[in-house]
């Protein structure tokens, strides 16, 4: 006998010491079995298996080995418009907003800003017109994160529901953050360092809509999402979203180049691009300051850089047609420029 055959190898324990053997199959094991099985056989998950996978993840009732495996093999494909709307329709169970309390939901989702987040300013300038804005996100990384920013600005930042109702019938806006509402969500989006990659929580986040607002305004990181970003709001029924490529994956327009957008209507997606804001020039959008105040001072008129406060006009001119205030293009950006010049420069 060799010496190799003397030697006992023990696989009833994973290498941290804890015991992997099951008696029977675990009733999570269907969901992997269904995604993971290759091109031939594998397929997407329809809404009510998304709904139900989703439920086991955020009541923690699956072994961290098949988290890891299921969110994944999710992100290696790509997530299905079904999987996403059955992920939302489980998270959306977590919390209740006790009605409709904003007429534009605005998620801000893109955890490391490398540019200063100008979007924020074209929901102030929304908000200064009237129109009810709830935005939500996670705490960023770096001093360009879009709480630091809301705060820059003099927007506020509310912890509940109850707070945000009050905050948006007194100013109009309110951000929420994640954890206020869905805490669980917050814990899995802390596996972006030990997975090395965003996973499809990044892409759920954004159809959250915890008000239930009408409208939405959509930013994503790269194009080919803007079909399934459309298509899941069409199955959750969203009544009317924007959504395009954003700087930095957030609804922010870049102006120095056209933006093409897929909007959802009642049930219908089409397709309308914007065009270029500058002529040749080029803002060098990820080589400034990343200082919350310069937001500030932008909106005050101490700065008056062009590039950046055509980024606010027209991002706020979207909204503005998205929201039906205005009839087409042309006719939002000058109502948002309108806005521009005529704001209250007041931050606070």
């Amino acid at each position: 006998m060799s010496e190799a055959s003397d030697v006992k190898t023990d696989h009833s324990e994973a290498p941290t010491g804890k015991v992997l053997a099951f008696e029977a199959p675990h009733a999570f094991a269907a969901f992997l079995r269904t995604i993971g099985r290759g091109s031939t056989v594998g397929r997407p998950l329809d809404e009510n298996e998304a709904e139900a996978a989703f439920d086991m993840i955020l009541d923690g009732a699956i072994e961290p080995l098949q988290l890891g495996a299921f969110l994944l093999v999710l992100r290696y494909r790509t997530e299905a418009p079904s999987e996403l709307a059955g992920f939302v329709r489980s998270a959306r169970k977590r919390f209740a907003s006790s009605g409709a309390l904003a007429e534009l939901d605005w998620p801000s989702y893109a955890d490391r800003h490398k540019q200063l987040t100008y979007f924020t300013l074209a929901a102030k300038l929304l908000a200064g017109a009237g129109v009810r804005i709830l935005m939500h996100g996670i705490e960023g990384e770096g001093p360009a994160a879009t709480r630091a920013a809301v705060t820059a600005i003099g927007l506020p930042l509310v912890s509940s529901f109850e707070e945000a109702a009050e905050a948006l019938a007194r100013v109009h806006f309110a951000y929420l953050p994640l954890e206020a509402f869905c805490p669980e969500l917050v814990d899995l989006f802390e596996l972006r360092p030990l997975l090395g990659l965003r996973t499809p929580v990044n892409s759920l986040a954004r159809e959250l809509n915890p008000a239930n607002a009408p409208a939405q305004m959509q930013g994503v990181f790269h194009p080919n999402y803007l079909p399934l970003h459309a298509q899941t709001a069409l199955l959750l029924g969203q009544p009317r979203a924007v959504i395009f490529k954003g700087g930095g994956g957030e609804a922010q327009r870049n102006p120095d180049k056209p933006c093409r957008t897929l909007v959802v209507e009642e049930g219908r997606q089409r397709e309308l691009e914007w065009p270029a804001l500058t002529e040749g020039e080029s803002y060098p959008w990820r080589n400034e300051p990343l200082d919350v105040s310069r937001l500030a001072a932008l909106w005050t008129g101490e700065r008056d850089d062009a590039a950046p406060i055509k980024a606010v006009i027209g991002t706020a001119a979207m909204a503005l047609l998205m929201l039906g205030r205005v009839q087409d293009r042309n006719e939002a950006e000058a109502m948002a420029a309108k806005l521009w010049a005529k704001r209250d420069r007041h931050i606070g």
